[in-house]
Order: structure tokens, then sequence, then C-alpha cells
């Protein structure tokens, strides 16, 4: 009696093992390589630059943060950004969408959304999105992996064009 008890133990410490590893690695699979090297090594905020600007980032990379964004903040001071980070694989709509939309539903102040390919090259900006065009959403028809919010004028104030390269920070 008491092996097999001793076996089943072994068996559920193994898959629990097993899946503590799979969820860890998914997880790294979505996020940017240098994202991971600006905050989870050198322990400090994600920054990238944009149109000769540093932007500090809230990054938003699962179903969770993608879904709150900005919602319910007062506003962003020129040098800050949220960053949404959708999966290199494509899938479901919230995570892994390539051509990713969005919406001002509970945003409380107006934005500038600019979507970037896998190459970090600007590929569609929506300026001076507001929060009274919920429930309308916006997106380009390319892919996109990442996103990036940055308060209203930004891209106007900045030259920021379609084609634009932006760069991660470490």
């Amino acid at each position: 009696m008491q092996k097999k008890n001793i076996k089943n133990f072994a068996l559920i410490v193994v898959v629990i093992f097993i899946s503590i590893l799979a969820l860890v690695g998914r997880k790294i699979d979505h996020l940017n390589e240098a994202y991971m090297r600006s905050e989870y090594i050198n322990g400090t905020s994600p920054s990238l630059k944009i149109a000769g600007k540093i932007i500090m980032l809230d990054v938003a990379d699962n179903d969770i943060l993608r879904s709150r964004g900005l919602s319910g903040r007062v506003g962003l001071q020129e040098d800050q950004g949220m960053l949404f980070v959708f999966s290199a694989q494509g899938g479901s709509a919230s995570g892994g969408d390539r051509t990713p939309r969005f919406w001002m539903k509970d945003m409380l102040f107006p934005i500038d959304i600019i979507w970037l390919d896998e190459n970090l090259k600007v590929i569609y900006i929506k300026k001076d999105a507001r929060p009274e065009s919920y429930p309308e959403s916006f997106g380009p028809d390319a892919e996109a992996l990442y996103v990036l919010e940055v308060t209203a004028g930004f891209s106007e104030k900045h030259n920021l064009q379609v084609g634009d390269r932006v760069e991660f920070l470490y």
C-alpha cells in the first residue's frame, strides 16, 4: 500500500513539474527578447525609442493586462506608454490575433495608437483616438506583433510616420 502511495505522489510531482515548465516556456515564447532583457534581467522598467523620444513602458503581455489596457486611468505623461505584446504564433483573439483591433471602452482620455510588426516597424497609426469613439474599433489590415499607446498628439508632434522603426532599449 505504501509503495503505491509513493508512486502516485511521485507521478503527481512529475506532472506538476512538467506543467510548470510548459507554462514558463510558453510565457517566454510570447515575450520579445529585448523586453525580457530590459525588465527581467536588468530589473529596470522597459523602455523604447520612437521618433527620437524615449518612452517608459507599462507592458500588457497577457490576456488580463491586454483587456484592461489603459482603461480607467486618468492620463499619461508624454514619456509614458503602454506596449501590448501579442503572440508571434497567432491564434486567439485576445492574445494571438495578428491583426489586433483596439477600442476606447472605459477610456478617460484620448491617445495615439501605434501598431508595429515583428521587425519593430510602424505599420499603422490611429491618431487622437477619443473615448467617445467607442464602440468603434481601430487597427490595420496587416499583421502586428506590438501595439503602443501614447498620449494623443505624440505622433503629430514628433512627425511619426508609417515605416518608421522603433528600438527597444536595454
